[in-house]
């Protein structure tokens, strides 16, 4: 018979797997911007670095929110529950992204001169779709913790339904930028639809009737 002392390291097994997985997961998050750090220094970003850059880090971001949203359709098909514990950090690393993305746009084209960033917002379209996916996201990464969560309670979760809408958004965005409706922005959108669309038969599907009143009796 196993005693307690054979016991305690098979229960912290798993522990040490997720955080595994959770320490790889953030290193390999950071791959894509350590690269374009390693190509600034040796120059190998193409002829318009301020672009690549620019452009690398605003798919990234759109990936990595597209994977944080399909966490949970994955989670209730598969029955993997452990999934939920990489959403947060797949969400923040997506702002994270779309901050750099926004700061490579504002220092590289625009020197950080705010008037001329304003008047691109109002001139641009899919500027302005961009500026407001990210100030959608900025409430979401600022309450991600597990003490606004408490704090706000059932809150939360209404609040954090503006990740479509920012989804959406930057998926417009991306669309428009590119200025090319096949390959990349036909991929992300169908994700995305298949993500919603899920979202929206689960929802549908698991909608309770409402209960019937009683009605006084006749006699």
């Amino acid at each position: 018979m196993r005693g307690p002392a054979a016991a305690a390291p098979a229960a912290k097994r798993p522990v040490i797997v997720r955080r595994t997985v959770k320490s790889l997961l953030f290193v390999g998050a950071l791959v894509p911007l350590l690269l374009l750090v390693a190509g600034m220094l040796t120059g190998t970003l193409g002829v318009n670095p301020a672009e690549t850059i620019q452009n690398e880090t605003g798919e990234w971001a759109l990936r990595f929110l597209l994977v944080s949203l399909a966490v949970t359709p994955v989670r209730r098909l598969t029955g993997w529950n452990v999934v939920i514990q990489y959403r947060r950090m797949l969400g923040l690393f997506a702002f994270f992204y779309a901050t750099v993305h926004l700061l490579a746009y504002w220092s590289f084209d625009l020197a950080f001169a705010f008037g001329d960033f304003a008047a691109d917002v109002l001139r641009r379209p899919f500027i302005a779709l961009g500026v407001a996916a990210f100030l959608l996201m900025v409430p979401l990464a600022i309450t991600s913790t597990k003490g606004w969560i408490r704090r706000l309670g059932r809150t939360w979760a209404r609040l954090h339904r503006l990740v479509y809408a920012s989804a959406i958004l930057a998926m417009i965005h991306f669309a428009l930028k590119v200025k090319v409706f096949t390959g990349d922005p036909v991929f992300y959108a169908v994700a995305l639809t298949a993500v919603l669309g899920f979202r929206i038969v689960w929802a549908l599907r698991n909608r309770r009737p409402p209960v019937p009143r009683a009605r006084p009796s006749d006699a």
